[in-house]
């Protein structure tokens, strides 16, 4: 398994960036390395950055309730998942 994380400037939201670097990632991920399992989360106050995980295949997994802290505030943490083998990018060859 293997968690991977991402930030982008508020001056590039909205243009597919996240989701074209997501998609280009999670291939790399997947051809590069030994990992069946790609791991991210997100505050759950932030859906544009869930719909770019969503958008690239991963899965919501779960809520972990009250788990982060960000700016002095506790929030929900929702955590999303994508297997090689139910990616749509997966290596040739790799079941």
């Amino acid at each position: 398994m293997a968690n991977l994380g991402y930030w982008l400037a508020r001056s590039v939201w909205n243009m597919g960036i996240g989701t074209a670097a997501l998609l280009r990632f999670t291939e790399y991920a997947f051809a590069a390395f030994d990992v069946e399992r790609l791991q991210a989360s997100v505050f759950a106050w932030n859906p544009a950055s869930a719909r770019v995980l969503e958008k690239c295949g991963y899965l919501l997994e779960g809520r972990l309730r009250w788990a982060v802290v960000k700016g002095g505030e506790v929030t929900d943490e929702l955590v999303y998942g994508l297997l090689r083998a139910e990616s749509p990018l997966r290596s040739p060859g790799r079941a």
